[in-house]
């Protein structure tokens, strides 16, 4: 499918007009629930460092150190990217079945169109394009939640933020962006084969959205171990 999907756009102004909508439908459209989780995400891991550090032999700005290293390792790349393969995931998987199982790809192949090219290639682009926009974004504003967090805490701004600044190494933004690029390639890919090998009717286009999302969360699992072990240990 791959093979058949990276071939060259045999019109650019229709592969950007696909390319468009997709990053609407995948990137713009995620925004609200990225923002969202990552808000309280960052909220809940500064209470609880607060909670778990609460001896006095540790200093505060602790709290907001490992507020800020577990939502950039961890965090925000890896559950993010098992919560949009839930959301884009589905959505792409679920699109494209239903064209194939109302035979609008086979209409596409019959009048010499390449299907997998012309639905998957601006899907892939738009999700490896706009998903490092997104956990940015992300780590932003997890950063907010934390300091939220902290002031329910009892933890002081001053202090939050001498955390965050504290030993800052940029290798491990990179290591996120890395990380995100690489799942969501494997979301975009993996829910488009799903979905463009789906036969049968309705009933199918489901059963291929649940495999999408599944097999997805899997592979961007495994693959979280793979990057970890191959660029920090």
């Amino acid at each position: 499918m791959l093979n058949k999907t990276f071939s060259f756009p045999e019109k650019k102004s229709v592969f950007f007009k696909q390319f468009n909508l997709e990053l609407e439908k995948i990137g713009l459209n995620s925004l609200g629930i990225v923002t969202i989780i990552s808000f309280f995400i960052g909220a809940v891991v500064s209470i609880q460092t607060a909670f778990n550090f609460e001896s006095p032999i540790y200093p505060k700005y602790l709290i907001g150190y490992a507020t800020r290293e577990s939502l950039i390792l961890e965090f925000c790349p890896t559950m993010l990217a098992l919560i949009l393969a839930g959301k884009v995931g589905s959505n792409i998987a679920s699109e494209i079945g239903s064209m194939r199982v109302t035979e609008q790809i086979d209409a596409l192949e019959i009048m010499g169109v390449n299907s997998a090219s012309f639905l998957i290639l601006p899907k892939i682009f738009a999700t490896v394009l706009f998903f490092p926009i997104l956990i940015i974004l992300s780590i932003t504003i997890g950063l907010i939640g934390g300091w939220v967090g902290c002031q329910t805490a009892g933890i002081t701004t001053a202090s939050f933020l001498y955390g965050i600044k504290y030993e800052f190494n940029a290798f491990y933004v990179t290591y996120c962006l890395i990380k995100i690029t690489v799942f969501a390639f494997i979301i975009s890919s993996v829910s488009s084969y799903f979905g463009y090998y789906t036969n049968g009717g309705a009933l199918d286009v489901g059963r291929s959205s649940t495999k999408a999302v599944v097999y997805s969360s899997i592979i961007v699992l495994i693959f979280n171990f793979l990057l970890t072990d191959l660029l920090l240990a």
